[in-house]
């Protein structure tokens, strides 16, 4: 009988095959991805059928299977990493980053433990403090002298979700863990503009406060949130008996980076004892950049703060960076400990578990590639990136202003610009489509009060002047012909 161990993939393989997925990466970030349509041209269920109905029996050569990527994966991709992605927000990536998570995926350490990989812990502290320093943020957060600290979440969703639960524990006085969501939780209630991601929707469901018990906020003609009927809001809810316990200010709204008065709501909350959270999901990389720093005025008096490398601070996908002022009421709320994982570093308390600021208990040695992005690229030369996407966003906007049947729909913010036809919804509708259906370029839409407009963000790794300039000339012949 063929030993069980001869199945691995032995040294001289590994290497031999691993350069191979080097080299394809490589080619196909600097080679191939410009040259394939933006959004996958491929039919739903077409890349199923194409694959067989059940797993091999017997293993495959490696060759094969890298065969399969280009034959069945590459078509169905859409393609983010392409230059004339203009959708969203970006989730750029760059080689210091992708080599930092390939050195993660190679070591499989398990970090949800100082005990476990006390490197996967201690480097997560210290990149997250340089982080800190590296935006400005206020010294509140950072883990020396304490009692702040950051970690790296999978995505701004789940930094939403925890902070959430923290706010409603405090408020209950960690009564809501001991015997669930029953009398005093029914009265929670959670604040937010009605520009906010979505996830602070889910993070209300997940957390038993419920969509019925967060209040939107209206926004002022510059989409951000206003203080004034927050406040409003808060108390008519006391004076009805209910709870605040958690506002999120929007540093950056998905739609059109409307940027909330921080300072001004965080007056409001410190007055009514309730939990402020920031998220400046994509926003908040440009604060590498002191010119944009002022988006942070009044982050000193909030309780947690994020912001996601993987959108735009060439750090691939998952990570996201998240900070609270004071680490001892997010860990009292998500803390378990059974036996099995207790151990004497926890003991003595002199050390960080990272698994009591998450919901898995697992996790990746994430940040790792964080790690390498501000080692290779440096202070200077993230700003300057920064710097390189923003001047673009004017150049389009400047084109934009120029164009006869084309209007800016509110004024440009960082590296996004959106706009919309003179000749109302439908008009802008047939453009946007009309472009994408290029497999040129790729745009996204929303609606800013009731105008539906296009979405120019620019922020992937490598675009440059003549990506912008080629998209306005299919943009500028779809808005003639729209």
């Amino acid at each position: 009988m063929k030993d069980p161990l001869d199945h691995h993939m032995d040294k001289e393989s590994f290497r031999r095959h691993g350069h191979a997925v080097i080299d394809w990466i490589a080619d196909f970030l600097d080679d191939r991805v410009d040259g394939l349509p933006v959004m996958s041209e491929v039919e739903p269920g077409e890349i199923r059928s194409l694959l067989p109905d059940s797993p091999p029996e017997q293993g495959e050569r490696f060759e094969d299977m890298l065969a399969d990527i280009d034959r069945i994966v590459v078509p169905g991709l859409t393609n983010w990493q392409n230059p004339n992605w203009h959708g969203y927000f970006p989730a750029n990536i760059s080689g210091p980053a992708i080599l930092g998570d390939l050195l993660s995926s190679g070591m499989g350490v398990q970090g949800m433990l100082w005990s476990t990989s006390p490197a996967c812990t201690e480097i997560e502290t210290h990149v997250l403090d340089w982080m800190a320093e590296l935006l400005d943020l206020p010294k509140c957060f950072r883990s020396v002298p304490g009692p702040g600290c950051g970690v790296i979440q999978d995505t701004a969703s789940s930094s939403s979700f925890v902070t959430l639960l923290t706010a409603r524990e405090r408020a209950t006085d960690w009564k809501s863990n001991q015997h669930g969501l029953a009398g005093v939780d029914e009265r929670l209630v959670a604040y937010t503009s009605n520009q906010a991601h979505s996830s602070i929707a889910k993070a209300a469901k997940m957390a038993g406060i419920g969509e019925a018990n967060l209040r939107t906020i209206e926004v002022d003609e510059s989409f951000a949130m206003r203080p004034s009927s927050l406040r409003k809001a808060i108390e008519s809810d006391i004076a009805e008996g209910m709870i605040p316990c958690y506002v999120c200010a929007t540093v950056g709204t998905t739609s059109s980076v409307a940027i909330d008065p921080v300072a001004e709501i965080a007056r409001v909350t410190k007055e009514h004892g309730v939990w402020l959270h920031v998220d400046a999901a994509f926003a908040g990389s440009a604060a590498v950049c002191p010119e944009h720093r002022g988006m942070h005025d009044g982050l000193e008096d909030a309780d947690s703060y994020t912001f996601n490398p993987h959108k735009w601070l060439f750090t691939n996908f998952d990570c996201n960076c998240t900070w609270v002022r004071d680490r001892e009421p997010l860990i009292r709320s998500l803390t378990v400990m059974p036996e099995y994982l207790k151990n004497a570093a926890t003991d003595s308390g002199s050390v960080i578990d990272y698994r009591d600021w998450q919901v898995p208990l697992g996790r990746r040695f994430r940040a790792l590639k964080l790690w390498f992005v501000l080692r290779h690229y440096g202070a200077e030369g993230l700003r300057s990136l920064i710097r390189h996407h923003v001047a673009l966003a004017q150049l389009f906007e400047e084109l934009v202003e120029a164009h006869p049947m084309l209007e800016i729909s509110v004024p440009r913010a960082l590296s996004l610009v959106c706009f919309h036809h003179v000749d109302g919804d439908d008009a802008t509708k047939r453009m946007l489509e009309g472009c994408n259906r290029t497999g040129r370029m790729f745009m996204s839409h929303t609606r800013l009060g009731e105008r539906y407009v296009a979405r120019m963000s620019i922020g992937q790794s490598r675009v440059d002047r003549h990506h912008v300039e080629s998209a306005w000339k299919i943009i500028d012949e779809q808005a003639r012909n729209a």
